[in-house]
């Protein structure tokens, strides 16, 4: 039987072996400014697994305080590409850095907006959507744990962390308050324990 413990323990090990650099804070400065400076948006996108990780990060992008929209590289092709507009920043996701929807969305996406900002978290930095990148956020490769060494697992784990990563450090760039949250979150216990949090002067 497999040891729960271990698969737990390789995770967390794919986490703590995630690559830092200075890109983050570089990523940070430049979503700042195209967002909240100029008021552009974050449009992420991937396929598969990748892309569920993609919607993740705009959502909590989002109900942070950075607008940001999940754009299907697929459906792209099919006039969704539109959602695209100057100021706005691409975030792509993939393990390989082969996905080929990924990379004719970038292309798609530079002939639109030639300017656009194109940020890439991948596995692979040698790769060829890496190549054309303004940043790459690697996420260190680690092994999935999956038993055939194939099914998106680890790799989905990493990419969800460095998204909260990105998401925290513009909560601290932005100075996003209680205040805020409560503003975007109307229902729910998180909704109430904001407005609580105001109440009681926390702001």
């Amino acid at each position: 039987m497999i040891d729960i413990k271990e698969i737990l323990k390789q995770e967390a090990e794919a986490i703590m072996n995630i690559p830092v650099s200075d890109v983050y804070k570089n990523v940070t400065d430049l979503i700042y400014k195209h967002v909240h400076q100029s008021d552009g948006k974050v449009i992420t996108s991937g396929m598969g697994k990748a892309g569920q990780i993609a919607m993740n990060i705009a959502t909590t992008l989002s109900s942070t305080g950075t607008p940001a929209v999940f754009l299907h590289p697929s459906e792209a092709q099919h006039g969704d590409l539109g959602i695209l507009q100057r100021n706005d920043i691409l975030i792509t996701i993939s393990n390989s850095g082969r996905t080929r929807e990924v990379i004719e969305l970038v292309t798609l996406a530079r002939n639109l907006v030639p300017e656009i900002p194109f940020i890439v978290i991948t596995g692979n930095p040698d790769c060829e959507l890496a190549a054309g990148a303004d940043f790459v956020i690697p996420t260190g490769n680690p092994p999935e744990v999956c038993i055939l060494g194939l099914t998106p697992t680890t790799s989905t784990t990493v990419m969800t962390v460095i998204g909260d990563t990105l998401v925290v450090l513009l909560q601290e760039k932005t100075g996003f308050s209680n205040t805020d949250y409560a503003s975007r979150h109307h229902g729910g216990y998180l909704g109430t324990r904001s407005r609580d949090a105001v109440k009681n002067g926390n702001k």
